[in-house]
C-alpha cells in the first residue's frame, strides 16, 4: 500500500484529500484515479458483522442511484480484511434486501484510516470511528462528519449536504437551517455588485437584512 501523507495527519475542510493505493471488494484501487473528475463520500465503519454498520451500508447502496445522479461516487472502509468484508457483504445483501453495489476497503494495517484520522484513539485505538468525508472533484474535502458508535448514519442528510454544496458552487447561494431540495435560497454575503446580482438572480430576491437575502433555488 503507498501512501502520499503523513499516516497521522489530521484533515481539516478545504484540505487536500490524500491520495493512496488499497485492495477493496472491487479490486486494487487508486484513489485519485479511481475518483477521476467525480465527487464522492468516503465513510469508515468501526467493524464487519456489526449491526449498525450493516443497516448503514444496506441504506448507502439503496441510496446508489442517488448518489450517481449527482456523480458522487461511494467508498467505505473498516480496519477488517477484504475477505472479511466479501463475507459481510453477504449478509448485508440478505438481511437489507439489496445488493451492495460500491468498494469497501480492507484496511487491516490501518494505514488508510489513520491517514484520514478515521482513528480516535480516545474512543478505540484499533477501530474506526463513524467517519464521513465529502471530497469534490478537485480533491478537495468539503465535508467532514463524525459519529459515535451507537448513532447510525442519516445517509439523506449527507445527499442534501451534497445538493447545498454543489448548489452553491454552481450558483453563489447557501442554504438555510432545515434547508430541502426547491426551498428557498439564501445569495452569499459576498456578492453586493448590483450588476452581479441581476445577471446571478433574474428572478429576484427578498432582503431582510443586507446579509439575509432570499432568493429562490436556481435550478430548480
Amino acid at each position: 500500500m503507498s501512501i502520499t501523507l503523513n499516516q497521522h495527519s489530521s484533515l481539516l475542510l478545504g484540505d487536500t484529500a490524500p491520495d493512496f493505493t488499497a485492495e477493496s471488494t472491487q479490486g486494487r484501487i487508486h484513489f485519485y484515479e479511481w475518483l477521476g473528475n467525480a465527487w464522492c463520500i468516503f465513510f469508515s465503519h468501526p467493524k464487519d458483522f456489526t449491526p449498525v454498520c450493516t443497516t448503514e451500508l444496506g441504506e448507502t447502496a439503496r441510496l446508489k442511484k442517488d448518489f450517481d445522479k449527482r456523480n458522487v461516487k461511494i467508498l467505505s472502509l473498516s480496519v477488517d480484511s477484504v475477505d472479511n468484508h466479501k463475507k459481510w457483504v453477504q449478509d448485508i445483501n440478505e438481511t437489507q434486501k439489496v445488493t451492495v453495489n460500491f468498494p469497501m476497503i480492507g484496511d487491516e494495517n490501518r494505514s488508510v484510516s489513520q491517514l484520514y484520522g478515521m482513528i480516535h484513539p480516545n474512543a478505540s485505538e484499533t477501530h474506526t470511528v463513524r467517519s464521513v468525508l465529502i471530497i469534490d472533484p478537485n480533491k478537495k474535502i468539503r465535508m467532514t462528519l463524525t459519529y459515535p458508535a451507537s448513532t447510525g448514519r442519516s445517509f439523506k442528510e449527507i445527499l442534501r449536504v451534497i445538493d447545498s454544496i454543489q448548489l452553491t458552487d454552481k450558483h453563489s447561494v447557501a442554504t438555510p437551517a432545515e434547508w430541502q431540495w426547491g426551498n428557498d435560497c439564501i445569495i452569499l454575503p459576498s456578492i453586493q455588485d448590483p450588476a452581479v446580482l441581476k445577471q446571478k438572480f433574474p428572478q429576484g430576491w427578498k432582503e431582510i437584512k443586507p446579509y439575509l437575502r432570499y432568493t429562490k433555488q436556481p435550478n430548480n
